[in-house]
């Protein structure tokens, strides 16, 4: 009788209740864990992995040896994807961190943007086979959601291959231009040579990812971040994984003998504002990929497919050229269905196995 009352209370309140909706994605969402991937890309010695090592508080690279500059010239370029699992107040990150070690090193540079634009498609690619497949409720989504650029601080701007990888690759990912090892520079060079780079970003027609603009709801302090985020682009950083004591306190940073570089003091560095631009726009860099990059891919390669499929019939052969259509699809889901009796397969085995296990414990 109770219930009934606190039924009917509720009813007569004017609270219908779907206010608690974005409650109930939190929660899903939070069950479900997040994915994300970051491309670096950039010349050896600009300290990339320590950066990253950094703003994510874990070692992503336990065993990397670093080569000499005679094994560099015998190496050809190769993209190294490391994931690590992220857990920080029961939410979960699944990242993926997708080196490119050696770029820029050769004294040829074109394959390097190959490589790197065959693996950004290759992702776009997987992805759209798993959407159109029969597993659609369990894709792993590899697509790159941004791209680190390091931009030496030595120089007087961007050099040629700084723009010409760019130029290449601003319509495929969402590129956040970084400054690294922005400590050998006075705060006057950091910021003339800031200038620098977005005039030649503008001058060479290049997209490199817009912070949204915020609604005119949101709240002051919002508002002031967001601004300060704008203005700190190209981001100028430097990273470190040691620990130093300043004034009685623990802060990670670089030890000169003038002094310490605090990486988390805003007065040193962008790496602060770095971080929180990333994690703070984490599910628009996501949007933008899957609404820009993902959508210009996929209906490219529709587009194409279709063109493929004009040429056949208007070749004379109409007939043979529909039928050789439905025998590619035909043959795609015989694929895509044997590709799914093995994984059935493989699990019962693997099952199999287990209660063997399990039966030969108990007896």
């Amino acid at each position: 009788m109770s219930s009934e009352k606190q039924f009917s209370a509720m009813d007569t309140s004017g609270y219908v209740g779907f206010a608690n909706l974005p409650n109930q994605v939190h929660r899903k969402s939070v069950k479900k864990g997040f994915e994300f991937t970051l491309m670096i890309v950039g010349e050896s010695g600009l300290g990339k992995s320590t950066l990253v090592n950094s703003l994510f508080l874990t070692d992503l690279y336990p065993e990397r040896v670093v080569p000499d500059a005679v094994e560099r010239t015998k190496q050809s370029l190769k993209l190294d994807a490391s994931t690590v699992e992220i857990e920080e107040r029961g939410v979960k990150l699944r990242l993926t961190v997708v080196d490119v070690p050696g770029f820029g090193d050769a004294i040829d540079n074109s394959n390097s943007f190959n490589n790197i634009l065959e693996y950004i498609d290759e992702q776009y690619e997987r992805y759209l086979r798993d959407e159109s497949g029969l597993n659609r409720r369990n894709i792993v989504d590899n697509r790159v959601h941004c791209c680190f650029y390091f931009i030496s601080p030595f120089g007087h701007g961007l050099k040629p291959l700084d723009i010409e990888f760019m130029k290449k690759l601003h319509q495929k990912v969402n590129i956040v231009p970084v400054i690294a090892k922005s400590d050998v520079l006075t705060k006057k060079e950091v910021n003339r040579l800031k200038s620098r780079i977005l005039e030649e970003i503008k001058e060479n027609g290049i997209k490199i990812y817009p912070l949204p603009d915020c609604d005119s709801d949101e709240d002051e302090d919002y508002k002031e971040q967001v601004r300060q985020l704008k203005e700190a682009v190209p981001f100028a950083v430097c990273g470190s994984t040691t620990l130093l004591e300043v004034k009685g306190k623990k802060v990670r940073g670089r030890l000169y003998p003038w002094g310490v570089v605090e990486v988390e003091n805003p007065e040193h560095c962008d790496f602060i504002k770095l971080r929180t631009m990333l994690i703070t726009h984490m599910q628009d860099l996501q949007e933008v990929t899957q609404e820009v990059h993902y959508e210009n891919y996929r209906s490219e390669r529709l587009a194409k497919a279709s063109r493929n499929a004009n040429g056949k019939m208007a070749n004379g052969n109409g007939h043979l050229a529909k039928e050789e259509v439905f025998e590619d699809d035909t043959n795609e889901k015989d694929r895509i269905l044997k590709e799914k009796e093995a994984e059935l397969k493989r699990m019962q085995e693997m099952l199999a196995q287990m209660q063997a296990k399990i039966q030969a414990q108990q007896n």
